[in-house]
């Protein structure tokens, strides 16, 4: 699977896992076996909320295979509850991994955003292009890693 880090602990540091064991209080909205969304404390739009996976996983990638379907079982239906209650017609997911990408607490979590129009949210991404036969090595290499 590549650079996958091994499942981790329970961290006592992590705020996390302290929301998640009740040692830090939170806006609880949802709670099942494997995950608890809870309100930001810092939303960049109303309503902004955080699906967080109970056990303690640092990334994507640290969550042992087969236990990534039960952490997300419930995201649709917290997804869809929060634009109910905020009255909101889109919304953006967002997974950050490791903090070159944004991670900022190492703890599997979804960024749950609700969008209205013309908000003042917006993505800086610069648009590129492959060049010569470049996506075609590229898919080859990811074929061949998704082989082995």
């Amino acid at each position: 699977m590549g650079w996958a880090l091994s499942p981790m602990l329970p961290n006592s540091d992590c705020i996390f896992c302290k929301i998640v064991d009740g040692k830090i209080p939170s806006t609880k909205l949802f709670e099942d076996d494997s995950a608890i969304a809870i309100l930001d404390i810092n939303p960049i739009t109303f309503g902004h909320s955080l699906y967080i996976a109970k056990e303690h996983y640092a990334t994507l990638l640290d969550v042992p295979e087969g236990k990534l379907p039960g952490i997300i079982k419930n995201l649709q239906k917290v997804v869809s509850a929060l634009l109910k209650a905020t009255g909101c017609e889109g919304f953006n997911i967002i997974q950050n991994n490791q903090r070159c990408a944004g991670q900022l607490v190492p703890h599997l979590h979804f960024h749950l955003i609700p969008r209205r129009p013309n908000d003042p949210i917006h993505f800086n991404w610069q648009i590129g292009t492959y060049q010569n036969e470049e996506s075609q090595k590229l898919a080859e290499e990811i074929r061949k890693q998704l082989a082995e």
